[in-house]
């Protein structure tokens, strides 16, 4: 998910962070300055579906401007991990197992 706090307060005129935080404590919601930095800044650790609530009821917005899925922001459908022909190797035969090896480059005891 991609969180958009700061374009959906932007498209209702409100351009600074301690407005925003004004105006949710006025409905009860008072959020720290250090929170309130995570949530502008579009990375925070972590919110409350209660927040959440008094957040859209203050912008007047669906949580869907707050909050988009990666896949619509990107434009991009999600794509596997592995492509399809690595999958089965590339000439159609089987993968060979990954083989370990050790960060620091010393070698691994033998089998």
């Amino acid at each position: 998910m991609k969180w958009n706090l700061r374009l959906a307060a932007a498209n209702r005129g409100i351009w600074k962070a301690s407005e925003l935080q004004r105006m949710l404590a006025e409905h009860g919601l008072v959020i720290s300055a250090g929170k309130m930095s995570g949530l502008w800044s579009g990375e925070p650790a972590s919110i409350k579906l209660s927040d959440l609530d008094v957040i859209v009821a203050v912008l007047d917005c669906g949580i869907e401007e707050i909050l988009i899925p990666e896949s619509v922001a990107s434009g991009v459908a999600e794509q596997p991990s592995v492509p399809v022909a690595r999958a089965a190797g590339e000439s159609g035969g089987p993968v060979p197992p990954p083989v370990p090896r050790r960060r620091d480059g010393r070698s691994l005891p033998p089998l």
